[in-house]
Protein backbone atom coordinates (compact mmCIF):
# COMPACT_ATOMS: atom_id res chain seq x y z
CA UNK A 1 0.00 0.00 0.00
CA UNK A 2 1.27 3.38 -1.36
CA UNK A 3 1.73 6.13 1.78
CA UNK A 4 0.23 9.39 1.14
CA UNK A 5 2.54 11.87 0.12
CA UNK A 6 2.03 13.98 3.51
CA UNK A 7 2.52 10.89 5.09
CA UNK A 8 5.84 10.35 3.83
CA UNK A 9 6.84 13.87 4.30
CA UNK A 10 6.39 13.23 7.84
CA UNK A 11 7.92 10.32 8.06
CA UNK A 12 11.14 10.72 5.86
CA UNK A 13 12.06 14.59 7.81
CA UNK A 14 11.13 12.85 10.80
CA UNK A 15 14.64 13.43 12.33
CA UNK A 16 15.52 16.97 11.65
CA UNK A 17 18.03 16.40 8.96
CA UNK A 18 16.13 16.04 6.14
CA UNK A 19 14.80 18.48 3.23
CA UNK A 20 11.57 18.54 1.68
CA UNK A 21 13.10 17.48 -1.42
CA UNK A 22 14.83 14.70 -0.36
CA UNK A 23 11.56 13.45 1.42
CA UNK A 24 9.90 13.49 -2.30
CA UNK A 25 12.53 11.20 -3.60
CA UNK A 26 14.82 13.62 -4.97
CA UNK A 27 18.87 13.15 -5.17
CA UNK A 28 19.59 14.46 -1.31
CA UNK A 29 22.89 16.40 -1.93
CA UNK A 30 26.02 14.48 -0.82
CA UNK A 31 27.07 15.68 2.78
CA UNK A 32 30.38 15.62 4.12
CA UNK A 33 29.36 14.52 8.06
CA UNK A 34 26.46 13.44 9.32
CA UNK A 35 24.22 15.91 11.49
CA UNK A 36 25.00 16.07 15.34
CA UNK A 37 22.83 14.69 17.38
CA UNK A 38 21.13 17.19 19.64
CA UNK A 39 21.71 16.28 23.66
CA UNK A 40 19.06 16.30 26.23
CA UNK A 41 18.32 19.83 27.26
CA UNK A 42 15.66 18.75 29.80
CA UNK A 43 16.91 19.00 33.32
CA UNK A 44 16.16 15.71 36.29
CA UNK A 45 12.81 16.97 37.71
CA UNK A 46 13.35 17.54 41.93
CA UNK A 47 11.64 14.52 43.72
CA UNK A 48 8.31 15.72 44.91
CA UNK A 49 6.87 14.05 48.27
CA UNK A 50 4.13 11.59 46.68
CA UNK A 51 4.67 12.86 43.12
CA UNK A 52 6.02 9.82 40.58
CA UNK A 53 7.72 11.62 37.49
CA UNK A 54 7.88 9.61 34.71
CA UNK A 55 10.67 9.97 31.62
CA UNK A 56 9.24 11.34 28.43
CA UNK A 57 12.01 9.60 26.44
CA UNK A 58 11.88 6.32 24.66
CA UNK A 59 14.20 4.29 23.86
CA UNK A 60 14.01 2.09 20.98
CA UNK A 61 16.54 -0.76 20.20
CA UNK A 62 16.49 -2.12 16.55
CA UNK A 63 18.23 -4.20 13.85
CA UNK A 64 18.93 -3.01 10.31
CA UNK A 65 19.21 -5.57 7.50
CA UNK A 66 20.18 -5.98 3.63
CA UNK A 67 17.81 -8.69 1.50
CA UNK A 68 20.24 -11.46 2.21
CA UNK A 69 19.57 -11.29 5.88
CA UNK A 70 23.21 -10.04 6.65
CA UNK A 71 23.43 -7.37 9.58
CA UNK A 72 23.92 -3.24 8.48
CA UNK A 73 26.01 -1.79 10.64
CA UNK A 74 27.58 1.88 10.69
CA UNK A 75 24.45 3.84 9.11
CA UNK A 76 23.83 7.48 10.20
CA UNK A 77 20.98 9.10 12.10
CA UNK A 78 19.72 10.73 8.91
CA UNK A 79 19.22 7.20 7.68
CA UNK A 80 16.42 6.76 9.28
CA UNK A 81 12.55 7.91 9.53
CA UNK A 82 10.29 7.27 12.38
CA UNK A 83 6.86 8.02 13.40
CA UNK A 84 5.64 7.34 16.94
CA UNK A 85 1.88 7.20 17.55
CA UNK A 86 1.59 8.37 13.58
CA UNK A 87 3.80 11.70 14.63
CA UNK A 88 7.66 12.45 13.76
CA UNK A 89 9.36 12.89 17.62
CA UNK A 90 9.46 15.99 18.86
CA UNK A 91 12.86 15.61 19.30
CA UNK A 92 15.69 13.28 19.23
CA UNK A 93 17.77 12.80 22.11
CA UNK A 94 20.58 10.20 21.33
CA UNK A 95 21.49 7.58 18.21
CA UNK A 96 23.99 5.17 18.29
CA UNK A 97 25.32 2.03 17.89
CA UNK A 98 25.01 -0.03 20.91
CA UNK A 99 26.83 -3.08 20.23
CA UNK A 100 27.94 -2.75 23.87
CA UNK A 101 25.05 -2.49 25.77
CA UNK A 102 25.62 -4.98 28.89
CA UNK A 103 22.69 -7.42 28.20
CA UNK A 104 19.99 -9.44 30.66
CA UNK A 105 18.98 -12.14 28.78
CA UNK A 106 16.73 -15.26 29.94
CA UNK A 107 16.77 -18.79 28.31
CA UNK A 108 13.14 -19.97 28.19
CA UNK A 109 13.69 -23.38 27.55
CA UNK A 110 10.01 -25.88 26.52
CA UNK A 111 9.95 -28.64 29.22
CA UNK A 112 6.79 -30.63 28.17
CA UNK A 113 6.51 -33.70 26.94
CA UNK A 114 6.28 -32.66 22.88
CA UNK A 115 10.27 -31.90 22.98
CA UNK A 116 11.57 -34.30 25.34
CA UNK A 117 13.51 -36.22 21.99
CA UNK A 118 15.35 -32.90 21.44
CA UNK A 119 15.57 -31.56 24.55
CA UNK A 120 19.17 -32.70 25.73
CA UNK A 121 20.40 -31.37 22.38
CA UNK A 122 19.15 -27.70 22.59
CA UNK A 123 20.40 -27.80 26.56
CA UNK A 124 23.96 -27.80 24.88
CA UNK A 125 22.97 -25.31 22.38
CA UNK A 126 22.17 -22.76 25.52
CA UNK A 127 25.20 -23.20 26.83
CA UNK A 128 27.27 -22.67 24.03
CA UNK A 129 25.19 -19.71 23.68
CA UNK A 130 25.83 -18.27 27.14
CA UNK A 131 29.09 -18.95 26.82
CA UNK A 132 29.79 -17.04 23.33
CA UNK A 133 27.28 -14.10 24.05
CA UNK A 134 27.93 -12.80 28.08
CA UNK A 135 30.38 -10.80 28.53
CA UNK A 136 31.70 -9.60 32.27
CA UNK A 137 29.12 -6.83 32.74
CA UNK A 138 26.40 -9.16 31.17
CA UNK A 139 23.43 -11.25 33.32
CA UNK A 140 21.38 -13.95 31.92
CA UNK A 141 18.83 -16.56 33.98
CA UNK A 142 17.53 -19.99 32.67
CA UNK A 143 13.94 -21.38 33.25
CA UNK A 144 12.33 -24.35 31.99
CA UNK A 145 8.42 -24.31 31.39
CA UNK A 146 5.43 -26.43 31.16
CA UNK A 147 2.34 -26.11 32.54
CA UNK A 148 4.42 -24.10 35.33
CA UNK A 149 7.73 -22.16 34.88
CA UNK A 150 10.71 -22.85 37.17
CA UNK A 151 13.37 -20.60 37.51
CA UNK A 152 16.69 -22.91 37.69
CA UNK A 153 18.88 -20.17 37.91
CA UNK A 154 18.53 -16.65 38.59
CA UNK A 155 20.34 -13.64 37.14
CA UNK A 156 24.00 -14.13 37.11
CA UNK A 157 27.10 -13.92 34.84
CA UNK A 158 28.89 -17.31 36.10
CA UNK A 159 28.45 -19.72 33.37
CA UNK A 160 29.14 -22.89 35.54
CA UNK A 161 26.04 -21.91 37.64
CA UNK A 162 23.73 -20.94 34.41
CA UNK A 163 24.90 -24.70 32.86
CA UNK A 164 23.93 -26.26 35.92
CA UNK A 165 20.50 -24.53 35.83
CA UNK A 166 20.32 -25.97 32.15
CA UNK A 167 21.30 -29.47 32.87
CA UNK A 168 18.34 -29.38 36.26
CA UNK A 169 15.52 -29.02 33.33
CA UNK A 170 14.13 -32.21 32.88
CA UNK A 171 11.24 -32.32 30.39
CA UNK A 172 7.57 -33.45 30.95
CA UNK A 173 3.98 -32.05 31.01
CA UNK A 174 1.08 -30.10 29.42
CA UNK A 175 2.50 -26.78 27.45
CA UNK A 176 1.19 -23.93 29.11
CA UNK A 177 3.35 -20.96 26.76
CA UNK A 178 1.32 -17.89 26.70
CA UNK A 179 1.34 -18.45 30.99
CA UNK A 180 5.02 -19.08 31.01
CA UNK A 181 5.95 -16.33 28.75
CA UNK A 182 3.68 -13.41 30.47
CA UNK A 183 4.74 -14.30 33.97
CA UNK A 184 8.45 -14.65 33.10
CA UNK A 185 8.20 -10.94 31.72
CA UNK A 186 5.96 -9.62 34.60
CA UNK A 187 8.26 -11.12 37.44
CA UNK A 188 11.90 -11.17 35.60
CA UNK A 189 11.97 -8.27 33.38
CA UNK A 190 9.33 -5.77 34.45
CA UNK A 191 11.16 -5.54 37.88
CA UNK A 192 14.12 -5.60 36.81
CA UNK A 193 16.36 -2.57 38.70
CA UNK A 194 19.40 -1.49 37.10
CA UNK A 195 21.93 2.04 37.58
CA UNK A 196 23.05 1.65 33.88
CA UNK A 197 21.01 1.45 30.39
CA UNK A 198 20.80 -2.70 29.41
CA UNK A 199 19.39 -4.52 26.75
CA UNK A 200 16.73 -7.03 28.08
CA UNK A 201 15.93 -10.11 25.83
CA UNK A 202 14.71 -13.80 26.49
CA UNK A 203 15.45 -16.37 24.45
CA UNK A 204 12.14 -18.88 24.03
CA UNK A 205 13.03 -22.10 22.88
CA UNK A 206 9.82 -24.30 21.93
CA UNK A 207 7.46 -25.79 19.08
CA UNK A 208 5.17 -22.62 20.10
CA UNK A 209 1.40 -25.27 20.87
CA UNK A 210 0.05 -24.29 24.39
CA UNK A 211 -2.44 -26.54 25.50
CA UNK A 212 -2.78 -25.28 29.02
CA UNK A 213 -2.54 -21.21 29.46
CA UNK A 214 -5.31 -18.96 30.74
CA UNK A 215 -3.29 -16.05 29.57
CA UNK A 216 -3.82 -15.11 25.54
CA UNK A 217 -1.25 -15.28 22.88
CA UNK A 218 -2.06 -11.01 23.03
CA UNK A 219 -1.68 -10.86 26.54
CA UNK A 220 1.38 -12.66 26.73
CA UNK A 221 2.88 -9.99 23.69
CA UNK A 222 1.30 -6.83 26.09
CA UNK A 223 3.17 -7.71 29.14
CA UNK A 224 6.54 -8.01 27.14
CA UNK A 225 6.15 -4.58 25.54
CA UNK A 226 5.33 -3.35 29.26
CA UNK A 227 8.48 -4.95 30.08
CA UNK A 228 10.47 -3.65 27.36
CA UNK A 229 12.10 -6.75 26.37
CA UNK A 230 13.08 -7.99 22.59
CA UNK A 231 11.81 -11.75 22.16
CA UNK A 232 14.00 -14.44 19.80
CA UNK A 233 12.28 -17.88 19.28
CA UNK A 234 14.07 -20.73 18.20
CA UNK A 235 11.42 -23.59 16.89
CA UNK A 236 11.96 -26.95 18.01
CA UNK A 237 9.59 -27.67 15.11
CA UNK A 238 11.68 -29.56 12.20
CA UNK A 239 9.11 -30.98 10.30
CA UNK A 240 8.81 -30.34 6.85
CA UNK A 241 6.05 -27.71 6.58
CA UNK A 242 5.87 -24.61 9.61
CA UNK A 243 2.75 -25.52 11.53
CA UNK A 244 0.21 -23.27 13.64
CA UNK A 245 3.16 -22.74 16.68
CA UNK A 246 5.47 -22.05 14.66
CA UNK A 247 3.14 -18.76 13.57
CA UNK A 248 2.39 -18.58 16.74
CA UNK A 249 6.75 -17.89 17.44
CA UNK A 250 6.74 -15.79 14.72
CA UNK A 251 3.91 -13.57 15.67
CA UNK A 252 5.59 -12.83 19.12
CA UNK A 253 9.23 -12.23 17.81
CA UNK A 254 7.44 -9.59 15.40
CA UNK A 255 5.39 -7.58 18.18
CA UNK A 256 8.39 -7.27 20.39
CA UNK A 257 11.41 -6.68 17.76
CA UNK A 258 13.27 -9.92 17.82
CA UNK A 259 13.29 -12.59 15.21
CA UNK A 260 12.06 -16.23 14.68
CA UNK A 261 14.13 -19.04 13.83
CA UNK A 262 13.49 -22.58 12.28
CA UNK A 263 15.98 -25.20 12.28
CA UNK A 264 15.06 -27.81 9.31
CA UNK A 265 17.07 -30.26 11.71
CA UNK A 266 17.51 -30.14 15.23
CA UNK A 267 21.37 -29.85 14.68
CA UNK A 268 21.03 -26.65 13.26
CA UNK A 269 19.37 -25.30 16.46
CA UNK A 270 22.44 -24.09 17.55
CA UNK A 271 22.72 -22.02 14.45
CA UNK A 272 19.78 -20.16 16.03
CA UNK A 273 21.56 -19.47 18.63
CA UNK A 274 24.80 -18.26 17.33
CA UNK A 275 22.32 -15.83 14.75
CA UNK A 276 20.89 -14.44 18.26
CA UNK A 277 24.45 -13.81 19.53
CA UNK A 278 25.97 -11.50 16.36
CA UNK A 279 22.48 -9.40 16.80
CA UNK A 280 22.72 -8.73 19.84
CA UNK A 281 26.20 -6.79 19.43
CA UNK A 282 24.70 -5.29 15.77
CA UNK A 283 21.88 -3.03 17.10
CA UNK A 284 21.20 0.16 16.99
CA UNK A 285 19.83 2.87 19.83
CA UNK A 286 17.15 5.61 19.01
CA UNK A 287 15.90 7.82 22.25
CA UNK A 288 13.95 10.34 21.23
CA UNK A 289 11.06 12.61 22.52
CA UNK A 290 7.59 11.50 21.54
CA UNK A 291 5.07 14.60 20.12
CA UNK A 292 1.96 15.03 21.67
CA UNK A 293 2.79 12.56 24.57
CA UNK A 294 0.06 11.44 27.52
CA UNK A 295 0.43 9.21 30.36
CA UNK A 296 -2.49 7.67 30.04
CA UNK A 297 -1.45 3.96 29.67
CA UNK A 298 -2.19 3.53 26.27
CA UNK A 299 0.02 1.75 23.45
CA UNK A 300 1.58 4.00 21.17
CA UNK A 301 2.47 2.44 17.86
CA UNK A 302 6.09 2.84 16.20
CA UNK A 303 6.98 2.88 12.54
CA UNK A 304 10.63 2.82 11.98
CA UNK A 305 11.66 2.88 8.23
CA UNK A 306 15.21 2.98 6.98
CA UNK A 307 15.21 5.63 3.69
CA UNK A 308 17.69 3.34 2.07
CA UNK A 309 15.02 0.77 0.14
CA UNK A 310 18.15 -2.18 0.24
CA UNK A 311 17.78 -2.45 3.77
CA UNK A 312 15.21 -3.28 6.13
CA UNK A 313 14.53 -2.26 10.15
CA UNK A 314 13.60 -4.62 12.70
CA UNK A 315 12.33 -2.84 15.46
CA UNK A 316 8.92 -3.51 18.59
CA UNK A 317 6.03 -2.42 17.56
CA UNK A 318 5.22 -0.04 19.73
CA UNK A 319 5.10 0.67 23.56
CA UNK A 320 2.73 1.72 26.93
CA UNK A 321 2.56 5.19 27.99
CA UNK A 322 3.44 5.39 31.41
CA UNK A 323 0.08 5.76 33.53
CA UNK A 324 0.35 7.59 37.02
CA UNK A 325 -1.15 5.64 39.71
CA UNK A 326 -4.58 6.17 41.03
Amino acid sequence: MKIRTTARLALLAVLGTLTASQALGQTPQKQTAPPSLQPSTNQTPQAVPGLTVYSREVDLIFTVTDKHGAFVTGLQQQNFGLLDDGRPPERVVQFKQQTNLPLRVGIMMDTSSSIRQRFQFEQQAATDFLLQVLHPADRAFVEGFDVQTDVSQDFTNRIDLLDTGIRRLRPGGGTALFDSLYKTCRDQMLTLQQDISVRKALVLVSDGDDDYSRATETDAIKMCQRAETIVYTISTNTGPSRDKGDDVLQQVADATGGQAFYPTRIDDVAIGFHNIEVELRSQYSLVYIPADFKQDGSFRTIYLQCLDPRYSVRAKKGYFAPKPPE
